[in-house]
């Protein structure tokens, strides 16, 4: 809506995606932090609380009667700000309005599997969340691709393109989305764990798509220019915005739990992000911490079905430090450390060409 009050009264201030960026952080913090008691009242009401893995450490018993799938309230509040300042005619902001809703979509069919079977601690079968993660990415990247998003390949440090991916792009894009989402699921054990990561990773990559879509700064940097990702800012930092809202009643000890349709929405946008500002590899950086949680399961699970053994005392690494007795807040406090360094680290980086 903004933005067209710009092209049909001309009203300068609003052609400009800093500010509609701040307009909409500020849109959907506040609707967050207005929704989210509701929300948890009725979910109350409703015993939409998450069943605690029955192998969880005995510290998480405690939140069982704590309501999840707050991400409806946080990606739904991202999404009306988006469209309220966003210029819904660009392909990227409607490729990445459809990624959240997509996602959201398929974590809400996840987080209702667990609430209504409280046995089914794990609710949708992981192939088949798999599938539909795949299908959806698969939809969102060749929307991309076929609206004539260039598909080179680049790598950290580097100013020119490795190669062209060409039609490959659509699949490796894919992978990237669905393995952030994954990612960023895994991460969300404890109460605020991977809110804070996932909004410094939204800010870093704001930043960097902010300088791709602009053609003084991506020329200054020597970084590839692409006229219009840069309008995608505004849904990131909305994102941003809700997601500071969410942390208000999801910092320890926690009122309300994102759920998968908040975790798998964040981790594909991010990985949506980190196409449009081809930074694939630069992720690793920029997500470290949710890189790390999702090496600790894998390193496990190779471990176990190897050799017998375990590698950590449980697995994501969030919980191995729990059952050697850190607190809660410690773990959270110090991942979150580990993630600002590492995404100041990767906006360091941009200079180095």
């Amino acid at each position: 809506m903004l933005y067209y009050l710009h092209e049909i009264f001309n009203i300068n201030i609003f052609q400009y995606i800093t500010v509609r960026a701040g307009i909409g952080f500020f849109i959907a913090f506040i609707s967050t932090l207005f929704l989210m008691p509701k929300f948890i009242i009725w979910a109350k009401n409703k015993n939409a609380s998450q069943p605690i893995y029955e192998l969880a450490p005995d510290t998480h018993k405690i939140k069982s009667d704590t309501p999840t799938m707050g991400g409806v309230v946080f990606v739904s509040a991202t999404i009306l700000s988006s469209l309220f300042v966003g210029n819904l005619t660009n392909i990227f902001v409607i490729g990445g309005i459809l990624t959240l809703f997509l996602m959201m979509l398929i974590g809400m069919k996840d987080d209702i599997s667990k609430i209504v079977d409280k046995s089914n601690s794990s609710g949708l079968k992981p192939r088949t969340k798999l599938i539909l993660q795949i299908i959806s990415a698969l939809i969102i990247s060749s929307l991309l691709y076929f609206s004539g998003f260039n598909s080179d390949f680049y790598i950290p440090f580097y100013k020119n393109p490795i190669f062209d991916l060409a039609l490959f792009a659509i699949f490796f894009w894919s992978l990237v989305m669905v393995s952030a989402s994954n990612a960023v699921n895994l991460t969300d054990g404890l109460d605020g764990l991977a809110t804070m990561p996932s909004f410094l990773a939204l800010i870093t990559l704001s930043i960097i798509v902010y300088i791709v879509g602009h053609a003084g700064l991506s020329a200054y940097l020597l970084m590839p220019k692409y006229i219009g990702v840069g309008e995608v800012v505004i849904i990131a930092v909305s994102l941003a915005g809700s997601l500071l809202g969410f942390l208000w009643y999801n910092a320890h000890p926690a009122e309300v739990f994102m759920g998968d349709s908040g975790s798998l929405s964040i981790g594909a946008f991010i990985g949506y992000m980190a196409i449009l500002a081809k930074s694939e590899i630069l992720l690793i950086l920029i997500g470290l911490i949710f890189v790390i949680e999702t090496i600790s399961v894998i390193l496990q699970v190779y471990s176990f079905k190897t050799k017998g053994t375990r590698v950590f005392l449980m697995a994501p690494i969030h919980h191995h430090y729990e059952l050697k007795g850190w607190k809660e807040n410690k773990i959270i406090v110090r991942f979150w450390l580990i993630s600002i360094v590492a995404n100041i680290i990767a906006i360091i980086s941009l200079k180095i060409r």
